[in-house]
């Protein structure tokens, strides 16, 4: 089974992929530093198996799983997570991924979660699956969209001119999500919406 590791740190990265290659039917043929380079080698060396860290330079885990299945790629995506926040769990099974496990599960574990997932399955930490299940992200896309713009420092009318809306649509979408959320404003929005993953 040939693995993609693709993590930012590279100490982490260098021992994850020393203890999988110790493994008899585990072969680490790529060791990526950050998101777009995972993807680069994905698409060059074919992997079965890409085992991704979430939050990388360039592109996330979840950026990359995304371009994957756009891309109707056959290389399974397993994402390893320090983070057990709800919408990176939602947002990694729609692109796809087909483990999502926390990084300081014991090696064994992650071997036993790699065959499933080779074998068609899927394979997520119990520890994460209770907590994923109880917070559903009330925010519709477009609400996502425009709340991850206001993140970046955009304002009513850069977002509206960016998205080909009206500031008064933008302006309805920020208060939706605020309400949704139960936040104070945009900023205590963009705080709870970043807390759960879903931005």
């Amino acid at each position: 089974m040939k693995i993609v590791v693709a993590e930012d740190q590279g100490m982490l990265r260098g021992a994850l992929s020393a203890l999988l290659d110790l493994e008899n039917d585990f072969e680490v043929i790529g060791q990526a530093e950050n998101g777009k380079q995972a993807l680069d080698m994905i698409c060059a060396l074919s992997p079965d198996l890409c085992v991704m860290d979430i939050e990388m330079p360039e592109m996330s885990g979840l950026d990359v799983a995304e371009k994957l299945k756009e891309l109707l790629h056959p290389c399974r995506v397993v994402i390893l997570t320090t983070f057990s926040r709800s919408g990176y769990f939602q947002r990694a099974m729609k692109a796809g991924a087909r483990g999502f496990l926390l990084k300081d599960s014991p090696i064994d574990e992650l071997g036993a979660a790699l065959r499933t997932v080779s074998q068609g399955g899927r394979a997520v930490s119990p520890e994460l699956a209770l907590s994923f299940w109880e917070t559903e992200n009330p925010l519709t896309e477009r609400e996502q969209e425009v709340l991850r713009l206001a993140a970046a420092g955009l304002t009513a009318s850069d977002i509206a001119g960016q998205l080909f809306l009206s500031a008064g649509t933008i302006r309805n979408y920020l208060s939706e999500a605020i309400q949704k959320l139960e936040a104070k404003n945009r900023i205590d929005a963009i705080g709870i919406a970043e807390k759960n993953g879903w931005i």
